[in-house]
């Protein structure tokens, strides 16, 4: 059985493959995990003498088949448990991943099992990154564009963000800003590449780090 940090580690050694395609580097995944290089070291040593990924010294790491497959379970039980916090607990969007960073190492296939056939089959959790089957597959989303792509008096929804932190959910919260939410570029300033937009009726001033963030299905 794995530990929680050994977990952790393969969920960010996947989550750093989906950017970049090449073998993690030491220095990568100690900035991810906000940790010291060496105990990074450590660690992927530990986790390649157990089979779940291959590490090289010098030239990074990456999942090996079976640690793929234990780091998209742990993705999908923490995605299944943000959708319950939100849909049945009545908990925020910008609450629920602190939440589920500590449901998701509980150690039961018939629970999450029995979790994702309770919430429907979810496709999406509620920041609207895809939920993994059991299978480890999941469905190909809706295309998405950054909002800072939009033009003037183009119009999308809401179906995603690339910012988890609990910091930028509050920001998001205080404009009513969610999943469907409908915005509409009014303005955009190529000084400092700001958007203006107009969300429920009201404008608002968008810098370039936040319109990159939030991800938008024009309409």
């Amino acid at each position: 059985m794995l530990t929680q940090s050994e977990e952790n580690y393969l969920k960010a050694i996947y989550a750093l493959s989906e950017t970049g395609g090449e073998a993690i580097s030491t220095n990568l995944l100690a900035e991810k995990m906000a940790t010291k290089p060496s105990s990074v070291t450590d660690m992927v040593k530990k986790l390649s003498d157990k089979g779940f990924i291959s590490y090289q010294k010098y030239q990074g790491c990456d999942l090996t088949v079976i640690g793929k497959k234990i780091a998209l379970e742990i993705i999908r039980k923490h995605r299944l448990w943000e959708v319950f916090l939100v849909e049945k607990l009545n908990f925020g969007w910008e609450e629920v991943h602190e939440i589920a960073e500590q449901l998701e190492h509980i150690q039961s296939p018939k629970l999450t099992d029995h979790l994702e056939e309770y919430l429907g089959f979810p496709k999406v959790d509620p920041h609207g990154d895809p939920i993994p089957d059991k299978n480890g597959l999941f469905e190909v989303l809706n295309k998405s564009i950054p909002l800072s792509e939009l033009n003037v008096a183009e119009k999308g929804i809401v179906i995603g963000v690339e910012d988890g932190s609990s910091d930028f959910f509050q920001f998001l919260k205080r404009y009513n800003i969610g999943l469907g939410t409908e915005i509409i570029v009014a303005e955009k300033f190529s000084f400092d590449q700001s958007v203006l937009v107009k969300v429920n009726h009201t404008e608002i001033s968008f810098s370039s780090l936040v319109s990159n963030k939030i991800f938008i299905q024009k309409r």
